[in-house]
């Protein structure tokens, strides 16, 4: 029989962070890393200084990095850092810890990315627009920039729901609202983690709370063009395929075109 200890809640990706690329272990970053950089080189992008912002546990900027680009990676979350600072051995890349809305760079980039729906947690609209802004500020000219997020017909069909995983290592129960008239989706997720070596049958308990906004592609689009970008594509899951409303996860790929 496990025992279970208790922990006091914690915030997004403070407890997760340690077990998060085994709860991931089913995203294809792969083929995200194949459509990102030949999104790049197809606009003319194939190598230089490369930002990704919201990057995590840093799976997609290593995988970038060994695509030939220089990379920054920039996450409010010290802990997902860490994790991302391991797994980059020899590699150079720079992380840094900022919030993705006020974040400052040393010079401009080619390109930012930004993966995950990291994009979605940005709730308030104004914030979302300034980080466009800062993403125009730091772009060299015709920079580019690829995103994606979960639309309001994936928060939809999410709703309210509960459901879990576990792995070796720890489980976790992930209890889901989804408010349509705010568009606000929220999550209360429970981890248990695996103590020490040595007390493999006691599991720490920890919560967290997770917090994101859906996004119409219609309001997107028309933030896009307010923050001085042109749309390129608008595409469905990292496919070839155009996305609609009825997408889960939407690609955007946006190009610089004013000061």
């Amino acid at each position: 029989m496990k025992v279970f200890g208790k922990r006091k809640d914690t915030t997004a990706y403070t407890e997760l962070a340690e077990v998060y690329d085994a709860f991931m272990r089913e995203v294809p970053y792969d083929r995200w890393s194949a459509f990102i950089t030949g999104r790049l080189q197809k606009y003319g992008i194939a190598d230089g200084l490369v930002c990704d912002l919201g990057c995590g546990s840093g799976a997609l900027t290593t995988m970038l990095s060994d695509a030939g680009y220089d990379m920054t990676g920039i996450d409010s979350s010290a802990e997902m850092l860490d994790q991302a600072s391991k797994k980059k051995g020899s590699r150079d890349i720079l992380y840094i810890n900022q919030d993705m809305t006020e974040f400052e760079l040393y010079g401009t980039v080619k390109a930012f990315i930004s993966t995950c729906d990291a994009l979605n947690y940005i709730t308030d609209k104004k914030k979302l627009k300034h980080m466009f802004e800062l993403a125009h500020n730091y772009l060299d000219p015709d920079g580019i920039f690829i995103f994606d997020m979960h639309t309001p017909a994936y928060y939809n069909r999410l709703g309210d729901s509960v459901f879990g995983d576990t792995t070796e290592e720890a489980g976790y129960i992930w209890d889901n609202s989804y408010n349509r008239s705010t568009g606000i989706n929220e999550y209360a997720l429970t981890l248990f983690k695996r103590q020490a070596e040595g007390k493999d049958d006691i599991y720490v308990r920890s919560e967290e709370t997770h917090v994101e906004r859906a996004y119409s592609i219609g309001y997107i689009k028309r933030i896009i063009k307010k923050t001085g970008f042109g749309i390129l594509e608008i595409m469905s899951d990292y496919t070839e395929k155009k996305a609609g409303g009825r997408s889960d996860r939407v690609v955007y790929i946006i190009k610089k075109t004013a000061n």
